[in-house]
């Protein structure tokens, strides 16, 4: 038998399995949304989304932490030696 015949083979079976009813949809898409299925599913959809959710906060949170860091600590000028820099922090 050739390589070829064997790959032949091998799709053909492929596609009578996926014929099959029960690989074609989930319980959802088949139309039985009240089974447990369904219901573990939608709380894997939400569980997900709260992760997600929760560390996309967490990233916006910091990012406005650091930009309000920022804002209350302004950079010295750049034409600013270190001796003027401590001389004007030592009258504040």
């Amino acid at each position: 038998m050739t390589l070829r015949a064997k790959i032949i083979r091998a799709l053909a079976l492929l596609a009578l399995l996926a014929c099959r009813p029960e690989v074609q949809a989930c319980a959802v898409c088949f139309g039985k949304s009240d089974s447990r299925l369904a219901v573990g599913m939608n709380w894997g959809i939400f569980t997900l989304l709260f992760f997600i959710g929760s560390v996309l906060a967490g990233l916006s949170f910091f990012f406005v932490f650091l930009a309000m860091r920022a804002s209350r600590h302004p950079q010295p000028g750049v034409s600013e030696t270190p001796a003027e820099i401590s001389a004007n922090t030592s009258h504040s």
